[in-house]
Order: C-alpha cells, then structure tokens, then sequence
C-alpha cells in the first residue's frame, strides 16, 4: 500500500522519515533498544559539552535536555499506541500536540563519565496530560540526576 502525496508530506512533518529534530541530532542524542514502558537515551561525552574545561562535567543544560527529550519520547511512543490505526494525518495532529508543560531536574552529581544514559517511564497518562519519570547515570552506573515532566497530550 503506498502513501499519498499528503500522507508522505505529513510523514516528514512528524519525523518519520529517520531524521530527528535538528537539536537532537546537535547533541549527539543515540537511542537504544527499548521495551514498550521505557526509553533509552545515550550521550558520549564531547569537549563543547562540559561547563569547564578544567574540570570537565556534562553542562547542567545539556543534562536539562536529556530528561526532556528522553520524556517527551516517551509520552510519543505513548500517545502513538493509543492513536494506532487513525488516519495519518490525524496522528500528525495529534502527535504536534506533545510538548512540556514542566521540567524538574534534581541534579544529583557533577555529570562526570565517557557515557551517559538517560531513561525515561510514564507514571501516568491522561485526557490531557502525561507525567514522566527520568534519570540520568554515567557508564559506571552513578546516578547523575533525575528528573520529572509533564508534558502535553491532548
């Protein structure tokens, strides 16, 4: 079955040709295999990333936007499942509507490591609104923030 001219158009629109947003491909942001509840976000570690080249730490910003993408992905897979099956360009509609309400970060640590992982859970979703669970650790496991957000839905 092929897509429309507007169905291919509205595809793009929504990212789904294999691109992701131009921000998130400036960081760097890999994602990893992930099961239907959570998400996985990578990040290596990069020189324009840190606050201090003299004590180099991941910048509390770039931390800040990790929690937010890893939970806005999730609350968008979430929203996708229940949309399965609407016409395309109503997913689009949909889909545009995700977007963060709030953002808390607890920093926990300096953001020092190679490779940092941020994961993301819903805690809940509902008419409206959908509320995320994030954290972010080093390879070696350390716990360097967490984080929740309440993002869009409906």
């Amino acid at each position: 079955m092929s897509m429309s001219e507007e169905e291919v158009r509205l595809s793009k629109e929504m990212g789904l040709e294999g691109k992701f947003p131009p921000f998130v491909e400036l960081l760097g942001v890999t994602f990893e295999p992930f099961d239907s509840d959570n998400i996985c976000v990578k990040l290596a570690m990069r020189d324009d990333l840190v606050v201090n080249p003299a004590d180099p730490a991941l910048h509390g910003g770039v931390i800040s936007a990790l929690m937010d993408i890893t939970g806005g992905v999730a609350v968008s897979l979430s929203v996708l499942k229940q949309i399965e099956g609407l016409p395309l360009q109503e997913q689009a509609r949909k889909l545009n509507r995700v977007s963060t309400i709030d953002l808390r970060v607890d920093y926990l640590r300096p953001g020092k490591g190679k490779v940092f992982t941020a994961t993301s859970s819903i805690l809940r979703t509902g008419k409206k609104v959908a509320v995320t669970r994030m954290e972010l650790r080093n390879e070696e496991q350390l716990l360097i923030a967490v984080g929740t957000g309440t993002f869009t839905v409906g």
